[in-house]
């Protein structure tokens, strides 16, 4: 199904189409990053096994995954949509595409379509965590529903030896009929056998399994405990092996648990380093200052600037080996990265004469100007005013100098200061 979207340029290139990039939710320009976080997030929302009705959904957004996480492909799109990527076969499989469950096993570390038939389904979970839990560590205890082999038949889905091979399809639980389209084509269907429900056996009801009913396997809960070590990272998987679906004849497939990090109020991480703003006075930044800190692991920092240190709006310092811990390597950190941002004080915070000593400890740098010696044919007064319209206005009406005197004024450059609110 083609999806068309709005044309925009990037960095010099029309792109065609945004179809996919709106599925995934991104901008035409994401990084590689971007599209990878976009697609899991998505993916685990609307993968089959949590949302059956959105089978559609699940295989659209593998579809625009499997494009623009190519760099080859990703550019035939911008150039000429989704035309131009079925029509040069960049893409196998069906529809142009491959299977939506291959990508997202490669993606969650299944393995593929080959690997999919000698295990059973993986199970993939979600796993909120605090940016604390990272920092620290944690252990999570996570229930999850599985299939198990039942152990009253032992697989076998009925009593031993009551199981025949399904004469419809001989086993294979496939059923193939030919459909002639016009005299000289026919078209080959495959379907699931109707007589054993793709199961290449078949069974009587009364010698199928009470605990299964003859489906073989159960569904049971498992208690997991995630444990989440110091350094790890948002979208690190914690696989574990063999805990997943079980079926007969395969081997059991993993339980993937995907780690997603909340975001934090004070600290964002990046890599190994974190990094927080602080708010100081405009005295602070010229005076020095001392500003507690909590880590994340509960202690508190005194961040200190030393009187004559000057902070401007915007600097940046670092604090060494106050970051995160290094995943394996707890014991090293990266840094704590403090963004500063300085206040200044309301207008009209000191009196003129005030001012005037404060003027004293800072040096001189403005032009020496004698205001009571300037002529004023040489000089026109200008006022700074705020640039936001929503502010004070103040505009000045100049009188003529004739008109002034025909209305028995007294003064020649009268300038009558008029507010506009």
């Amino acid at each position: 199904m083609a999806v068309q979207g709005s044309c925009i340029r990037l960095v010099g290139t029309m792109v065609k189409e945004t179809g996919f990039y709106d599925i995934l939710g991104v901008k035409p320009n994401a990084s590689p990053d971007e599209l990878k976080k976009a697609y899991r997030k998505l993916a685990l929302k609307y993968h089959p096994d949590k949302n059956p009705a959105e089978g559609e959904k699940f295989k659209q957004i593998s579809q625009a995954y499997e494009v623009l996480s190519d760099a080859q492909k990703r550019e035939v799109y911008d150039r000429g949509g989704e035309t131009a990527i079925k029509e040069g076969g960049s893409t196998g499989g069906c529809g142009g595409f491959s299977s939506p469950m291959d990508i997202f096993d490669m993606f969650f570390g299944g393995g593929g379509r080959m690997r999919r038939e000698r295990k059973g389904k993986n199970i993939v979970h979600q796993l909120t965590v605090t940016l604390e839990d990272l920092y620290n560590g944690a252990t999570r205890k996570l229930a999850v529903q599985k299939n198990v082999i039942c152990e009253r038949c032992e697989g076998r889905g009925g009593r031993k030896g009551a199981v025949d091979v399904c004469q419809s399809c001989r086993g294979t639980g496939v059923q193939v009929r030919l459909h002639q389209l016009i005299p000289g084509m026919v078209q080959q269907i495959s379907t699931v056998c109707t007589g054993c429900r793709g199961q290449g056996q078949r069974l009587s009801h009364r010698d199928r399994c009470k605990a299964c009913t003859g489906r073989k396997i159960t569904r049971q809960k498992k208690i997991l405990e995630v444990h989440i070590d110091k350094g790890m990272k948002d979208g690190q998987k914690i696989v574990f092996h063999g805990e997943g679906d079980q079926e007969p004849g395969l081997e059991p497939g993993d339980i993937i648990i995907v780690l997603d990090q909340k975001a934090h109020p004070v600290f964002t991480r990046q890599g190994e380093d974190l990094i927080m703003t602080i708010e100081i006075q405009l005295v602070e930044s010229l005076c020095g200052f001392q500003k507690p800190v909590k880590t994340l692991d509960n202690r508190t920092l005194l961040v200190t600037s030393h009187p004559g240190e000057l902070i401007r709006p915007g600097d940046k310092k670092c604090v060494l080996n106050e970051g995160m811990p290094m995943h394996r390597r707890p014991f090293e950190k990266g840094k704590l990265i403090v963004l500063f941002n300085v206040v200044f004080p309301e207008p009209n915070f000191l009196p003129e004469n005030k001012l005037k000593q404060l003027e004293q400890y800072f040096p001189d740098t403005r032009e020496k100007t004698d205001p009571e010696g300037m002529d004023d044919d040489l000089y026109i007064y200008a006022d700074l005013e705020d640039c936001d319209p929503n502010h004070q206005r103040r505009n000045y009406h100049y009188v003529d100098e004739e008109e002034d005197l025909c209305q028995g004024g007294g003064g020649a450059d009268t300038r009558i200061p008029t507010v506009n609110r």
